[in-house]
C-alpha cells in the first residue's frame, strides 16, 4: 500500500487511524515519521516519503513523532491473514526469534538461506530482520524507560541490547532524546510501577466487539492458569526467561494490560503474545464489510461489529487441550486440564493470588501414565501421540508455523478430525480463514438463521465468507445463549 502515494495521501490528510500500522509517512523537511491520525497539522504531499514499517523508516533515517507515536501503533493485519514466509518471519520476529537466536535460527524456523530472509523482507517491508528486531528493541526500551523506575543499564539489558552504548545510540537516534529525557517526560500523577510490574495500554483497529473475546478467554479458563477477576483476565505465560502474569482489561480504545514479569527481557514476547491472543492486531472494517454483503450474516454484524478471534499464548498447550475437550462439555475439559496442570505443571508464585501453575510442557507430558487419564482409550491415545509429537518437534504449531503443513501433520494422527483441526488452526495457528462446519454451535447458529446445516452443504455456502470464516464463526457462535458469548461481569 506504501506504494499508492495518492491513497497515502489521502489516509494522512483525513487522518484515518484504520490505516495506522499499515503505512508510515516520513516527512524530509522535519526528518520526522507519524502514523496517519497524527494529530498534528499534515504535511505538503510533495515533503512526504511513505514506507510499510517503523523500521524502513528509521533506517531511511526518520525520527518517531513525539506526539503521535508511530512505533506504537497496531501491528499489521497483513501479519495476521497471510500464512507466506514473510508473513511467517514477522510474526516470529515480534516473537523475540531474532534477539534469542539471530537471524539464522530465524531462518532455520523457516526452513529457508538467511540470504532469502533478508531479501523477502527487504523487498516488502523495506528493511531486513535485524533493523525489525531493532525497531521492537526500541519500542520495548521506550516502555521500560517510561513505567518503570530501572537504572538504564538494566533497561537496556531488558530490551536486548548487547551494550550501554548501542542503547543510547539507538533511542537518540530513532525518538530524538537521550533515555534520560525520555524519563523526565512521564507524565505526572502516573508514577512508575515497581521493577517486575508494567501497566500498558494495547491499542487496537476499532471497533472491537470484547463479549465473545473476553467470555470465551474466561468461560474454558483453565483452573491455576487464568482466571476471571475484577473485570480482568488473568493468565499465566511460559516465557523464554522465566514467567509471567498477564491481567486484560477490555476498555472502549484499548486494552488494559498488567503484566508481572520474572524476568524484564521478557516484556516484548509477553505483549506480543497478549496481543495475540487477544487478536488486537486484526482489521476489523475489512473482516466486516466483507461479512456484511451476506444478508444472513449482515445483521449478526451490525449488531455487535468488530469481534475477534478469541487466541491463545501457547499453540501447542491449546492442542493440548482441544484434545481433551473432544466430545465432552466445557466444564469437563476445563477439568481435565486442571488435573494435569496440577500434575505435571511448573508451580509459580502469583502477585494477584489467583494463579498456581504454568500449563505443562509436552516434554512433561510426555511423561504421563496414560491410564491415570480418566478418559476413553481412544482418546488417550489421541492425546499421548500428539504429545510426543509436539515433544520431539515433529509438530510445529507455533506463531511461525505453516498453517497448511500443521493441518496435514495433525490429520496424520490418530484421534484428529476435522473439528479438532480446524478448531487448533483457528485458535493456536491464527489461521482467519479457519472453519468448523461440524461444530455443534455452528449447526445450531445454520437452523436458526436457515442457512444449510449439514457440514458440506454450509462449507460450500460459506465459500462467500473466505478469508474470513473464522470471524463468521463467532458471529455464528454469537446467537447461541453459551457463556463464551458473554463478557463476564466484574
Amino acid at each position: 500500500m506504501h506504494e499508492d502515494v495518492e491513497r497515502c495521501i489521502r489516509a494522512f490528510q483525513s487522518k484515518d487511524a484504520r490505516f495506522d500500522g499499515w503505512i508510515f509517512g516520513g516527512v524530509v523537511t522535519t526528518g520526522i515519521y507519524c502514523r496517519p491520525s497524527c494529530p498534528v497539522v499534515p504535511p505538503k504531499p510533495e515533503n512526504m516519503r511513505f514506507y510499510p514499517s517503523a523500521a524502513a523508516a528509521q533506517q531511511a533515517g526518520f525520527r518517531a513523532c513525539k506526539r503521535c507515536r508511530p512505533d506504537t501503533s497496531p501491528g499489521s493485519p497483513e501479519w495476521n491473514h497471510r500464512a507466506d514466509v514473510v508473513a511467517r518471519a514477522m510474526r516470529l520476529i515480534a516473537d523475540g526469534v531474532v534477539d534469542r537466536d539471530g537471524v539464522p535460527g530465524l531462518a532455520a524456523r523457516l526452513g529457508y538461506s538467511t540470504r532469502q530472509i533478508e531479501r523477502q523482507l527487504n523487498a516488502e517491508l523495506g528493511a531486513g530482520p535485524l533493523a525489525l528486531a531493532r525497531a521492537q528493541r526500541a519500542q520495548t526500551a521506550r516502555l521500560l524507560i517510561e513505567t518503570t523506575r530501572l537504572p538504564m543499564g538494566d533497561v537496556a539489558f531488558a530490551a536486548g541490547f548487547a551494550s550501554i552504548r548501542s542503547f543510547n545510540a539507538t533511542v537518540r537516534e530513532v525518538f530524538a532524546l537521550t533515555p534520560s529525557q525520555l524519563r523526565d517526560r512521564v507524565a505526572k500523577g502516573h508514577p512508575p510501577a515497581g521493577s517486575g510490574t508494567l501497566s500498558l495500554r494495547l491499542p487496537f483497529r476499532a471497533p472491537l466487539c470484547p463479549d465473545n473475546l473476553f467470555g470465551h478467554l474466561a468461560a474454558t479458563a483453565v483452573p491455576g492458569v487464568e482466571e476471571w477477576r475484577d473485570g480482568a483476565f488473568r493468565r499465566a505465560m511460559r516465557l523464554p526467561h522465566g514467567h509471567g502474569v498477564a491481567a486484560l482489561s477490555p476498555r472502549p480504545d484499548h486494552v488494559a494490560c498488567t503484566l508481572h514479569l520474572s524476568d524484564l527481557r521478557d516484556l516484548t514476547i509477553a505483549i506480543s503474545r497478549c496481543r495475540w491472543m487477544l487478536d488486537l492486531d486484526a482489521d476489523p472494517v475489512a473482516v466486516d464489510d466483507l461479512l456484511r454483503t451476506d444478508s444472513v450474516l449482515a445483521p449478526l454484524v451490525d449488531k455487535a461489529p468488530g469481534r475477534r478471534v478469541p487466541r491463545t499464548v501457547d499453540g501447542p498447550e491449546f492442542a493440548v487441550r482441544a484434545v481433551l475437550g473432544q466430545q465432552v462439555s466445557t466444564a469437563a475439559a476445563r477439568t481435565h486440564a486442571a488435573r494435569l496442570v496440577t500434575a505435571y505443571g511448573d508451580p509459580i508464585d502469583d502477585p494477584g493470588g489467583g494463579l498456581t501453575h504454568l500449563f505443562p510442557t509436552p516434554s512433561a507430558l510426555a511423561e504421563l501414565d496414560p491410564n491415570a487419564l480418566a478418559f476413553p482409550q481412544s482418546r488417550r491415545t489421541t492425546l499421548t501421540t500428539l504429545v510426543n509429537a509436539l515433544a520431539t518437534g515433529e509438530l510445529d504449531l507455533g506463531v511461525g508455523s505453516d498453517w497448511e503443513e500443521a493441518r496435514a501433520r495433525l490429520a496424520t494422527l490418530p484421534g484428529f478430525g476435522p473439528w479438532t483441526i480446524e478448531t487448533i488452526a483457528m485458535r493456536a495457528l491464527g489461521d482467519p480463514d479457519a472453519f468448523i462446519p461440524g461444530d455443534l454451535g455452528i449447526r445450531a447458529a445454520a437452523r436458526t438463521l436457515g442457512l444449510p446445516a449439514t457440514p458440506a452443504a454450509l462449507t460450500r455456502r460459506a465459500a462467500e465468507w473466505r478469508p474470513w470464516r473464522a470471524y463468521a464463526v463467532q458471529y455464528l457462535w454469537a446467537t447461541g445463549a453459551h457463556p463464551i458469548n458473554l463478557l463476564p461481569a466484574s
